[in-house]
């Protein structure tokens, strides 16, 4: 019995080391986002191979927009003046973003903010993987 202690220890080190700090999450939000796949509440992943759109995001202090925007060929984009805002709140060690539109309000948990990756958790409890969008080369 006494050789499961280190291993418990070990498992337990690692998962708290494992989630990242709310705080820091936020300095990812910034740019141009993604979307891979969604991972639906039953199980179900749902692959985005190819995306007309992407996501806006824009921080500023404790809120921020979201918008739609449409990549261009010249690296450019076409946008429109519809935006979400939304605030940023840290609730029980996760980083929380509440929205709120004329039609509805709701908030998003982040479980992952990288520089590269995004990872939002919506209250339908569908689990959103974003990349960094990386504007077209083709050189």
């Amino acid at each position: 019995m006494n050789k499961y202690i280190p291993i418990a220890i070990i498992l337990t080190i690692i998962s708290s080391c494992a989630k990242q700090d709310a705080n820091e999450q936020i300095q990812y939000l910034d740019g141009y986002w993604s979307i891979e796949k969604a991972i639906l509440e039953d199980g179900t992943e749902k692959e985005f191979t190819i995306s007309t759109t992407i996501d806006f995001m824009e921080i500023n202090g404790k809120t921020g927009i979201r918008k739609k925007v449409q990549p261009k060929l010249d690296g450019t984009f076409l946008t429109s003046n519809d935006a979400e805002t939304f605030e940023i709140k840290i609730e029980d060690d996760s980083l929380r973003l509440y929205y709120t539109t004329p039609f509805d309000s709701w908030k998003e948990t982040v479980l992952k903010a990288k520089d590269s990756s995004l990872v939002v958790l919506n209250p339908d409890g569908k689990t959103y993987f974003y990349k960094k969008f990386a504007t077209f080369n083709f050189q």
